[in-house]
């Protein structure tokens, strides 16, 4: 396969996680609930969580095409699907159970799960490894955001 119908196969896949996981936030962002919450300082404005999560799955895209044409078989899809299934399940655990403490287990394995592919897939992907970088730091910078909710509400 062609590395460009891998980073197409890999844009509708993650595009899909994020549009599975809004329909399943219950109004996210918007609802009282949420509005309500103690949030830490550094919370930035509601726009830049959708710009960051539509430069991170670009990113993330280009990466698994690259990983999935140098990758002699596609093992790293179960990681991939376990990746696919705590992005989602954030959503649900956070915003529509109000889940906080679920949510930090969740979006704590998937830093984990992240950083894991990075290291695990590194040689395969040369500097191709670098996509990975805002996935990380978003997913660091989110981490400590929903620990902050669990701490102060």
């Amino acid at each position: 396969m062609k590395l460009t119908k891998y980073i197409i196969l890999f844009l509708i896949l993650n595009f899909s996680a994020l549009a599975i996981g809004v329909l399943l936030m219950d109004n996210g962002a918007q609802s009282t609930w949420y509005l309500n919450l103690n949030k830490a300082p550094w919370t930035p404005p509601g726009w830049v969580f959708g710009a960051a999560w539509t430069t991170i799955m670009i990113c993330f895209a280009i990466y698994l095409g690259y990983l999935a044409k140098v990758n002699n078989s596609f093992k790293f899809m179960i990681v991939y699907a376990i990746q696919w299934f705590l992005n989602v399940g954030w959503n649900f655990a956070f915003f529509n159970q109000h889940n906080i403490k679920t949510g930090l287990v969740l979006i704590t394995a998937l830093t984990f799960l992240i950083i894991y592919i990075t290291n695990k897939y590194k040689n395969k992907t040369k500097a191709k490894w670098l996509l990975l970088l805002p996935y990380i730091i978003w997913l660091c910078i989110a981490t400590s955001l929903n620990a902050y909710i669990l701490i102060y509400n």
